[in-house]
């Protein structure tokens, strides 16, 4: 995820503080992963250095000072070719899960013990995911059902290459 285009997507939406765009990230993208407040000011410095987006004048008030950001026509430009884009098909070739598979193959090791460890936590994390898309909030659901369908091809992965471990063992010691 692009952290700098997400905020500034959320600045297209309205000029806000830094807590605010902490506040909107955190509730709509950062689901397990909230931005900590100094990657939230180090990328508004950055957007702003790079012209993307204007600082406001600092507003008085209860607590610290804080300046309403806004973003430019060129911010606007970026978040609508980063929309337009398709995100890159993953997952790519370099999977840390087929890694493991081939070098407890190459190494001897129990692949097939390793393999139904994973299936495991694929399973349990599922379990988890089936919960929070049974929340009843539309932007749970939709997450919980992204995160669903990718583990789902992890496990299918998982139970036909468990399958063929005697093939695959031959292959990668030869």
């Amino acid at each position: 995820m692009s952290v700098p285009l997400t905020l500034l997507g959320l600045l297209e939406r309205e000029p806000s503080h830094g807590y605010d765009l902490k506040r909107d990230y955190d509730t709509y993208f950062g689901r397990g992963k909230p931005l900590r407040y100094s990657q939230v000011y180090a990328t508004l410095s950055r957007l702003t250095r790079d012209g993307k987006a204007v600082p406001g004048p600092v507003e008085q008030g209860a607590g610290p000072e804080r300046r309403r950001y806004a973003i430019t026509d060129a911010g606007v430009a970026d978040v609508e070719e980063w929309l337009s884009e398709p995100v890159p098909p993953e997952p790519d070739l370099q999977s840390e899960l087929f890694a493991k598979v081939v070098l407890s193959l190459m190494l001897d090791r129990p692949a097939g013990r390793y393999l139904d460890l994973q299936r495991a936590a694929h399973l349990q994390r599922m379990r988890e995911l089936t919960g929070l898309a049974s929340g009843g909030d539309p932007l749970d659901m939709l997450l919980a059902d992204h995160a669903l369908f990718r583990l789902e091809a992890d496990l299918r992965w998982i139970d036909h290459t468990a399958a063929r471990l005697a093939l695959l063992t031959k292959a990668v010691r030869r």
